[in-house]
């Protein structure tokens, strides 16, 4: 078995020889503290979350359910074209199918194709947003797309489609014409 060796003074003296003279290092400085965070005015953040869930709620109260139809209907607007709008007697010049879309793709895709519909001079078009069955409690892109063509200014009068074009799962929707510059 090898022995340990234990330290003897000739050992701390032949050390002591070798390094020198040893001088005692000042202290790391001490790492600057975190900044304090900036002041949040909280009130003012309660009072917009108050503000939005009584939004959501005023919102929830006015949801369309599975059947009900769709309709919207500018005053500009002659009580003729509506009633031929009602009967499904205006064709739709294009459509889109928002069927499987998250809400988020079809707000970006209902937004694209009614800007593109307007480019191109077409008067009327069907959205295709499906009955919100699958949904669990309201359906979320019916009331998508009736809230955002409510809310167009290039969107005269919608309604839901005859039954032969999809019923309460299509909208059909009357676009103002292009100004002229």
């Amino acid at each position: 078995m090898a022995r340990k060796h234990e330290p003897s003074d000739d050992d701390h003296a032949l050390f002591i020889s070798a390094i020198g003279d040893v001088r005692r290092l000042d202290d790391a400085p001490v790492p600057p503290a975190a900044p304090k965070p900036r002041p949040r005015a909280r009130m003012a953040e309660l009072d917009e979350q108050a503000a939005r869930d009584t939004f959501r709620h005023a919102l929830d109260a006015s949801l369309l359910e599975a059947g009900d139809a769709l309709a919207y209907r500018r005053d500009e607007l002659p009580a003729r074209t509506w009633q031929r709008l009602k009967r499904g007697e205006l064709s739709a010049q294009e459509e889109l199918d928002l069927h499987g879309t998250d809400a988020r793709t079809a707000e970006a895709l209902l937004r694209a194709f009614l800007n593109d519909a307007r480019r191109h001079g077409l008067g009327c078009v069907r959205v295709i947003h499906g009955k919100g069955r699958q949904s669990e409690g309201a359906p979320v892109l019916k009331n998508l797309v009736d809230r955002m063509l409510r809310h167009r200014a290039d969107v005269l009068a919608f309604h839901s489609a005859p039954p032969a074009q999809g019923g309460t799962g299509a909208v059909v929707v009357l676009l103002a014409p292009p100004k002229r510059r």
